[in-house]
């Protein structure tokens, strides 16, 4: 066993910055269907020399947001429109979603500019993680038209990959989008007849 002693707590922190202690041993130990926990990306983002995250996520999404949609267009030669939009479905008042941006009638962009362990997840999986499943679904959900939503990933502090789109097709989820319409309609109808009772005097 080697001792590694320090004279201060900057340099303590630095040398355990891409390494696996005590206390975080629980972030990287695989999940029971083998899957990696975000403790392993982020040991990825240590060694490549990333800075510790501190700046607030929707902020930091807020602020890159605009070059996000300047390199899909510029990867893709695609023109994106981003009006500030609400869409909501037509037959089902109350389900909705707000497009970060949309190509012509048949496409839409989502943009998230993660921290560097959640986007070096994403480029290494070429999956949109599992927190944003329902927000993907709801693109299709909310617009029958669209065919193509392009789930983009966005992280400039990285030399390499620093952009990176996963494709999602209304053919790989068609099937859990008609399930979740329904589930939402009836959900709506529940809050609506909750709210009638408890309005009543």
């Amino acid at each position: 066993m080697k001792i590694h002693k320090f004279e201060n707590e900057i340099d303590w922190k630095a040398f355990r910055r891409g390494k696996i202690t005590g206390s975080r041993l629980k972030d990287i130990v695989a999940k029971k269907n083998g899957s990696k926990k975000i403790g392993f990306y982020e040991l990825i983002a240590e060694r490549l020399g990333i800075p510790a995250d501190e700046e607030n996520a929707m902020e930091r999404g807020h602020r890159l947001e605009g070059e996000a949609v300047e390199r899909f267009e510029s990867k893709t030669g695609m023109k994106v429109s981003r009006d500030l939009v609400i869409w909501e479905r037509e037959d089902i008042e109350g389900v909705a979603v707000s497009p970060d941006g949309w190509i012509g009638k048949k496409e839409a962009i989502e943009i998230k500019c993660l921290g560097s362990a959640r986007h070096i997840e994403a480029v290494i999986t070429n999956e949109v993680p599992d927190e944003y499943h329902y927000q993907k679904l709801q693109y299709f959900i909310v617009n029958d038209k669209i065919e193509t939503l392009h789930f983009c990933f966005y992280d400039p502090r990285l030399k390499h990959k620093d952009f990176h789109v996963i494709e999602v097709t209304r053919k790989q989820v068609q099937e859990e989008v008609e399930a979740m319409i329904a589930y939402q309609k009836d959900t709506l109808a529940e809050v609506d007849k909750y709210v009638q009772e408890l309005s009543e005097f």
